[in-house]
């Protein structure tokens, strides 16, 4: 896509701070630094979002997702983890809309990120989870 700012990082026509490039990804520091060594792998192929990939790009960029985090860990001997994260839609607050991860390492539960998953267990039966895990696998192509 000719005006799409992560195309342009991945063409190199805007600078970026570079972790790690192939031939089907391109992996760069996000600017706003959530925590230290937050970075951004995207595919070189452009796509909007998760619901783009087909399964070649799908195989070429998770096979890259494992490297890009064992490298922020050997990177930061502090890292405790990584949170990767994919937003999708506008709904789910993606901004920039070429399909793009996060990796957030985390150093101590006191690093200002958080990710809150609410419980709603008690609102469903074990019945109609099986019905909902019914309705999405059915759905599966």
């Amino acid at each position: 896509m000719k005006d799409c700012l992560f195309c342009k990082i991945a063409r190199k026509e805007i600078p970026s701070a570079k972790v790690y490039e192939d031939e089907k990804v391109y992996a760069f520091l996000d600017l706003s630094q959530t925590t230290l060594g937050h970075t951004l792998l995207i595919p070189k192929k452009h796509v909007s979002d998760i619901f783009e990939y087909d399964e070649e790009l799908a195989s070429d960029f998770f096979a890259r997702v494992p490297k890009i985090a064992r490298a922020l860990e050997r990177a930061f001997s502090e890292v405790k983890g990584v949170n990767l994260i994919n937003n999708n839609r506008e709904l789910a607050y993606q901004s920039v809309f070429h399909s793009h991860f996060h990796f957030v390492p985390r150093y101590s539960v006191e690093d200002d990120f958080h990710i809150h998953f609410g419980d709603h267990s008690d609102q469903y039966t074990p019945e109609e989870l099986t019905g909902i895990a019914i309705k999405i696998a059915n759905s599966i192509e």
